[in-house]
């Protein structure tokens, strides 16, 4: 059983379109949720979202691809690409030794949406010969491994908006028992679209405040549904020792992943936490990190009423009274739920904690909830010296999933 590292990461996100871009805005709270500006809202409900902002796909596709890949796959292009140079492993491992692990918990909704429409308006000729290719959620992952010529295990989970954290949790594991020696791993999402919005909100898992500062408020007794975001993630998971040997800078380990189900209901958390709780519990003891140690969660956080209120009763039962020690905090206040790019996002977020000692803050805090009592970072990044970060998603249909980062 062999160590994980990180290597190399990349982003883009609703706060920036590159790592270090999308970590500076986090640790100085900046919001990245406004008006929509994709597509006409007088009809809908919900008018606000967490849209990406200024991101130009031609640095890392030629035009070509960009017309026949939905918006997601290519923000997985680029994401992956940022990483892996940031990683400097290209030309470095065999190519069956590095593997690609990245997927989406929606995929080309935009084009499903487009397409569809075309062929209600113009009939069946008109919809895309791409059409099915751009759609799928493993094409991100197909697309990465082309362009890094990655002939290793590859694999798309689709969790809701659990995926990535699956992806990264996954490819660790791989790496550990030594299926690969290398995996470029994450997730993407591009929803920001009339159907996907449409869909969220008649389903009431939507805020409808439409004002940017006060719709994402995680843990706030205000919060009455999440933002949508978008973006991509993307982390080179490498093995320790073929790290070192070629000098390559370390983020940080991988030490610990939780998966589980709660096996209650297709979107509604269980009431008594235990499925969160046991993803937490398993990632720190397979980390072997005590849950009494001095750690940071970076929390699912996603602002809806069910989800804070028990995602908070499970950092209780993992931790105990350490709970009440522990800060917490939610990016989602910031980015809005980025869905399938939740977990790699927010990955990013917990590894730069911990090696920058800066906790991102919980911006949008005003009004304390008596059934989440815990230490959420409230509107300003905070210094901490910390051991652990630990990343939770859950997705609907019940998947719960936990990482634990940790110093090399």
């Amino acid at each position: 059983m062999r160590r994980v590292v990180i290597t190399g990461m990349g982003a883009i996100s609703p706060a920036g379109n590159d790592m270090p871009a999308f970590w500076e805005a986090l640790k100085n709270g900046k919001n990245g949720i406004d008006f929509i500006t994709r597509f006409d809202t007088s009809d809908y409900k919900v008018k606000i979202a967490a849209e990406v902002k200024g991101f130009d796909p031609s640095l890392y596709m030629d035009k070509g691809e960009i017309r026949r890949n939905d918006l997601y796959t290519q923000y997985a292009v680029a994401a992956a690409a940022q990483a892996v140079e940031d990683s400097g492993i290209a030309g470095t491992l065999p190519p069956e030794r590095l593997g690609v692990y990245f997927s989406s918990g929606i995929g080309g909704i935009t084009t499903f949406d487009a397409e569809s429409q075309k062929l209600h308006a113009h009939g069946p000729a008109k919809v895309s010969p791409y059409f099915i290719a751009m759609m799928i959620e493993n094409i991100a992952a197909g697309m990465i491994a082309i362009k890094h010529n990655a002939q290793g295990p590859s694999l798309s989970v689709v969790t809701a908006c659990a995926t990535s954290t699956h992806t990264i949790g996954e490819a660790f594991r791989a790496i550990k028992y030594g299926y690969a020696d290398a995996i470029i791993a994450g997730g993407s999402e591009a929803a920001i679209c009339p159907l996907s919005i449409a869909g969220f909100t008649n389903c009431m898992a939507m805020s409808e405040t439409n004002i940017p500062d006060s719709s994402s408020v995680p843990f706030d007794k205000r919060r009455n549904g999440f933002v949508m975001g978008e973006g991509a993630g993307a982390l080179v998971l490498e093995e320790f020792e073929s790290a070192k040997k070629r000098g390559a800078k370390i983020y940080a380990e991988i030490k610990g992943y939780g998966n589980t189900c709660d096996a209650f209901h297709v979107t509604a958390p269980r009431s008594d936490a235990a499925g969160t709780s046991r993803a937490i519990t398993e990632a720190l003891a397979e980390a072997g990190v005590s849950p009494q140690g001095r750690m940071y969660i970076n929390a699912h956080g996603t602002s809806t009423p069910l989800n804070d209120k028990f995602e908070t009763a499970a950092i209780k039962i993992a931790l105990g009274d350490n709970a009440y020690k522990t800060p917490v905090s939610s990016i989602k206040s910031m980015i809005g739920h980025t869905l399938g790019a939740a977990g790699a996002l927010e990955s990013i977020a917990s590894i730069m904690a911990l090696r920058d000692g800066m906790l991102p803050p919980t911006i949008g805090y005003a009004q304390p909830d008596p059934e989440c009592d815990l230490d959420y970072v409230p509107n300003k990044a905070r210094k901490a010296d910390i051991d652990a970060a630990v990343s939770v998603n859950l997705g609907f249909g019940g998947h719960n999933a936990a990482l634990v980062f940790t110093k090399i």
